[in-house]
């Protein structure tokens, strides 16, 4: 494996400045596009699962965190309160507030349940000098959330659906699990209590564990219980990667929750014409995307899978003479959506500029012959090599070549 701090800044992935301060990176040019790809495909992902994608404020009053429970059981992860106008306002630490709000704010029958919002947005955890670092411990992440409100009976299936999504988008990125961890509370766990880490009573917390042990002995994993791990308000399955020096940390989760639902309220209408209190599961595909894109980093050494890649595609004109050809052939390929650069004739050989290319995925090189039939001979990143052949075919191809995972699956070309 890779470091990715360091490897990131060397491919002009990602950096940081002190005046901008630690734990805080930015995005260059290259790590925006594997960035951008990444939400692209997540996006599609959720919406072919019959997810909403929503929008909420960075920011929120601090009695709504005190209605949620992060204030009394999560506050010295948070930065503080702002006063603003006789209102104290305060960067989020969760999204989950936010997502609970926004059911609350319109009437629902039982008939729409499951209800699935998405969002990726910004969450704030004030974490330690001592404790950030490149990609994977930040101050300031963007995170692939969703929030599932629906009924009891719905809730192992809906867990069970996101765990196949998770499953699925780390067979996409090339990532594996290391392991497999139900999170729960301590042994000596108290309830309800302002001494206790835990919010709500036993026998809920007792059913939320039921139902993920179930979801996890159904998919056939290999799993731990790891007791004093779960959330404030619940249990949860989390998935454990390892990075380059072989440290354990969580990008997805999947997390069954009681207690906001009662907190703030939240209701549908039932068969019967009753009022009933949804279940709400909480769920990341890929976590943050910072975490996410410094595993890929780690993984891959910057030969990132085609549909990731900052750069998918290097033209390569032999001389000169084949620039203008070169150039026509890139603007053809960016027509397709596919992101392409042209390694000029003036900056070294052609094996050299071949080795300075060689992350890209795919290299199209034109010389005299190439250019006089309008041709393309196609390199791969691994070193096979194609046959010429026509430009329009071998970019249709490259277009195929290069397609998000989600649109390939619906065999859908866009």
């Amino acid at each position: 494996m890779y470091d990715h701090r360091k490897l990131g800044r060397e491919l002009g992935l990602f950096d940081s400045d002190p005046l901008i301060g630690a734990g805080l990176p930015y995005w260059l040019p290259a790590g925006a596009a594997v960035r951008h790809a990444l939400e692209s495909y997540i996006a599609e992902v959720e919406r072919r699962a019959g997810y909403q994608q929503v929008y909420s404020p960075v920011l929120g009053k601090r009695e709504l965190y005190e209605i949620s429970g992060h204030w009394a059981k999560y506050h010295e992860d948070m930065y503080p309160p702002m006063d603003m106008g006789g209102e104290q306002l305060v960067l989020r630490p969760s999204i989950c507030p936010h997502h609970a709000l926004m059911f609350r704010s319109r009437s629902h029958s039982y008939r729409e349940l499951p209800l699935r919002f998405s969002e990726l947005g910004g969450q704030y955890r004030a974490e330690l000098s001592g404790a950030i670092g490149g990609l994977s411990r930040v101050r300031a992440m963007q995170l692939n959330d969703a929030h599932i409100f629906c009924r009891l009976d719905q809730v192992a299936g809906e867990a069970a659906e996101a765990l196949k999504l998770i499953n699925q988008a780390y067979a996409d990125m090339g990532i594996s699990a290391s392991r497999y961890v139900l999170a729960l509370p301590s042994l000596d766990a108290e309830f309800n209590s302002p001494a206790s880490k835990y919010v709500g009573d036993a026998a809920s917390w007792a059913q939320a564990v039921e139902l993920l042990r179930e979801v996890l002995e159904n998919a056939g994993v290999d799993y731990e219980d790891a007791p004093g791990d779960a959330a404030f308000y619940g249990p949860k399955i989390d998935i454990q990667l390892e990075d380059s020096a072989g440290r354990e940390f969580s990008l997805s989760t999947v997390q069954i929750d009681f207690h906001q639902p009662e907190r703030f309220g939240l209701e549908y209408i039932g068969a019967d014409g009753n009022k009933h209190r949804p279940v709400m599961v909480h769920r990341a595909i890929v976590g943050s995307i910072e975490r996410a894109v410094a595993q890929l980093i780690e993984v891959h050494g910057g030969a990132f899978p085609a549909w990731l890649a900052p750069v998918q595609v290097v033209v390569l004109p032999i001389s000169d003479d084949e620039e203008k050809l070169a150039a026509e052939v890139a603007r053809r390929a960016s027509d397709r959506g596919l992101r392409v650069e042209v390694a000029h004739a003036d900056e070294g050989s052609l094996g050299a500029r071949i080795r300075e290319n060689r992350l890209a995925p795919y290299q199209a090189v034109i010389g005299s012959r190439e250019a006089e039939a309008g041709e393309l001979a196609l390199r791969e990143r691994g070193g096979r090599q194609h046959e010429p052949a026509s430009i329009s075919s071998v970019l249709d191809d490259l277009r195929a070549s290069c397609q998000s995972p989600a649109l390939r699956r619906a065999g859908d070309l866009r």
